[in-house]
């Protein structure tokens, strides 16, 4: 995919992540594969498609250490809220597993059939469930749109039991997606962007919060990034060398310091 030509303003430009990355096409099916692998050799510590919510999209795939866990993390996917399934991202678990924490990985309703704000509620519902079921602290991670759904776990006006949020590379700041084309599909609106940011939003008390980014991100995701961080005066860091798309790597190493950030301390 080449990029566009460069023009100012140009909102689409900004988020289009795999117009700048070489091989972007290839990712998706490379990560199917190495999810669908990962699955089945799991085995019975692969517990698939729990119904956490009424609607046939509300599923879970939850995935067990060897021995008793210490916790949960929950990883929600991306795909700017209209792309992608669960079963995408089965072995981003492989790092927290080795650590002994089990994680979860929620599936949604993807848009337009459901906005971002009945998204959000779902991802709710997840975490509630995935407390009720694995016992010690809950962390909530997620990639991109999932960021965004991380975050607004740990924002004051969700009332969610989890002790950490590690958003990856999220959209923060819902306003200036206003202008792109994908708001065809996402159907945002002023009052959803003001409710649904969770930079304009306040971190609940007592919970956790480290924002994190690839360097070689495009422009407007280091700024959300920051944005985020500084609304929220919570660490972030910038991985060097990494993009939009291999940025969660780290979630496959226990011994990352994507991993460490997730769990250290708990």
């Amino acid at each position: 995919m080449t990029p566009p030509p460069y023009r100012w303003p140009d909102p689409d430009r900004d988020y289009a992540n795999g117009a700048f990355i070489p091989g972007a096409a290839a990712y998706p099916q490379r990560w199917a594969e190495a999810a669908a692998a990962f699955r089945q050799a799991m085995g019975r510590r692969a517990e698939l498609d729990l119904a956490y919510g009424p609607s046939p999209r509300e599923r879970l795939d939850l995935f067990l250490p060897d021995g008793p866990p210490k916790g949960v993390v929950i990883f929600v996917h991306g795909g700017y809220w209209h792309l992608f399934s669960k079963s995408h991202w089965s072995h981003f678990a492989a790092g927290p597993l080795a650590r002994g924490y089990a994680v979860a990985m929620p599936g949604y309703t993807l848009a337009p059939a459901a906005r971002i704000a009945e998204i959000t509620a779902e991802i709710a519902r997840a975490a509630w469930f995935v407390g009720t079921r694995v016992p010690g602290p809950v962390v909530v991670t997620g990639h991109s749109a999932g960021g965004h759904l991380a975050a607004r776990m740990g924002c004051a006006d969700i009332p969610v039991p989890v002790a950490r949020v590690v958003p990856i590379s999220p959209l923060s700041e819902m306003g200036p997606l206003l202008a792109t084309g994908m708001n065809a599909t996402l159907k945002l609106d002023e009052a959803e962007v003001a409710a649904e940011s969770p930079a304009r939003q306040r971190l609940r008390d007592g919970v956790g919060a480290h924002v994190w980014v690839g360097a070689g991100e495009r422009p407007a995701f280091l700024w959300q990034a920051r944005v985020l961080a500084e609304e929220w005066g919570c660490p972030w860091t910038v991985d060097p060398g990494r993009h939009h798309f291999d940025v969660i790597e780290g979630l496959r190493d226990p011994d990352s310091p994507l991993c460490a950030v997730l769990m250290d301390g708990l």
